[in-house]
């Protein structure tokens, strides 16, 4: 097949009909779920488009495997290859907990400036879930990816780091502030209002893209008043650059005080009559608790890093669980992208031909959406679709007498059968 490469042409990605794509398998089950997501994409481009269009995939090294084969645990090669591709899709990946390497996943995000992590949350029925209601939750999160206490900026106990620190510190007359400044470590939260600002126009454009109305900015400002407070004042800043297209909480909280609360709710519900965009925000443990209570309130987040780390796995499980949980690392400023799995490595499970890989499935099918090949993305989720509700699933999800289970390759070769029994354009309901 002829090389040809995704490429970024005035801020609109260019897509061959013969794309070269990079895949990591990854480490631990990585390549266990890659073959069987790889039998589902195969099947499910073919199925839409008869052999006109046809990825080939480029094997990239990353990870324990890598580090095995060439000294690195994330090889120049593939980040330049992925630099050079734009769009690329991986398995989990070995990091040490508190010793070794820096996250390798964290390291992509920073050299390719993957600032939005993108993770829709919804729910297939028959998945096995621990709320009553699962159904309810259909959230998108956009998590920005490169600040806050990500960008990895700390310093150890009693070291000449951490007593610069506390000098800066006592320069400032905040070192008062720390309990036990002698056995402190240090790290510094950097919340940035360029890096937030292109997070929540992100999250704005998908959301007028996909018939979404309600943004909500999720943030922790009552205590830190100045980054997650800065999140939340450059998000309502952002947002009302968009003019007549949104109504912000900000908005309403000024009418409210000029007009009183009558007019502030007759503007609301004008917005809403409308399909404008609705602003509003909220504290993170407040979120926390709502999204279990009523998640049916949300559609689109938008919050930072560490934020976004939590809510979307504390979301996941809502309706499943991360082996489930699609996700995918994108600039669209510049066009790179890198898909993945949202979970790890499951390296006591490895060989085992066993566990779920839905989620590289999934991601996957945004990697297709953000492509723009949608009818392959539909056929890959209507497969999952049918095989969870027929209850025809790996360990994991055989909760049900009738369940019947599937190896991970098993489960592969399912879903792409009933991707090629399934109608040109079925829709996903």
């Amino acid at each position: 097949m002829t090389e040809e490469k995704v490429t970024m042409n005035n801020g609109q990605l260019q897509v061959p009909n013969n794309p070269t794509i990079p895949f990591i398998e990854g480490d631990g089950i990585g390549p266990e779920i890659w073959k069987a997501a790889k039998t589902v994409f195969d099947a499910a481009v073919k199925k839409a488009y008869d052999g006109q269009k046809q990825v080939n995939w480029l094997p990239l090294l990353a990870g324990e495997t890598a580090y095995k084969k060439t000294g690195q645990w994330l090889p120049d090669k593939t980040l330049a290859t992925l630099r050079e591709y734009l769009v690329g899709i991986k398995g989990p990946l070995t990091t040490p907990i508190g010793i070794g390497h820096r996250s390798i996943n964290v390291t992509l995000r920073q050299k390719l400036d993957l600032y939005a992590c993108f993770r829709p949350v919804t729910y297939y029925p028959g998945t096995p879930s621990p709320v009553v209601h699962p159904e309810n939750v259909n959230i998108d999160v956009f998590r920005e990816n490169t600040e806050d206490i990500y960008a990895g900026i700390e310093s150890d106990v009693d070291t000449k780091d951490a007593e610069e620190w506390k000098s800066l510190l006592a320069k400032q007359d905040k070192l008062s502030k720390v309990r036990f400044p002698d056995t402190s470590a240090f790290a510094i939260k950097p919340i940035s209002k360029q890096g937030s600002t292109r997070l929540v126009d992100a999250a704005i454009d998908y959301a007028f893209a996909n018939n979404r109305h309600t943004l909500t900015l999720v943030h922790k400002g009552n205590i830190m008043k100045k980054t997650e407070g800065g999140f939340k004042k450059w998000g309502y800043e952002a947002a009302e650059k968009y003019g007549d297209k949104v109504f912000t909480w900000n908005q309403y909280n000024q009418i409210k005080a000029d007009q009183g609360e009558k007019a502030a709710d007759q503007a609301y519900q004008t917005a809403r009559d409308e399909q404008k965009l609705i602003v509003n925000d909220v504290i993170t443990d407040n979120f926390f608790q709502q999204a279990l209570l009523h998640p049916e309130h949300f559609e689109v987040v938008a919050t930072m890093n560490l934020n976004g780390d939590y809510i979307s796995d504390a979301l996941a499980a809502q309706v499943g669980g991360i082996g489930i949980a699609p996700g995918g690392n994108i600039n669209y400023q510049t066009g790179h992208a890198i898909f993945e799995a949202t979970h790890g490595t499951a390296p006591q499970f490895a060989g085992q031909n066993k566990l779920n890989p839905t989620s590289i499935i999934l991601s996957g099918a945004m990697m297709f959406d953000y492509l723009g090949w949608d009818d392959v993305s539909n056929l890959i989720r209507i497969g999952i679709k049918r095989a969870i509700k027929s209850h025809h699933v790996t360990v994991d999800f055989a909760k049900t007498p009738d369940a019947t289970v599937l190896s991970t390759s098993g489960f592969g070769e399912y879903v792409a059968q009933l991707i090629e029994e399934a109608p040109q354009k079925t829709e996903v309901n």
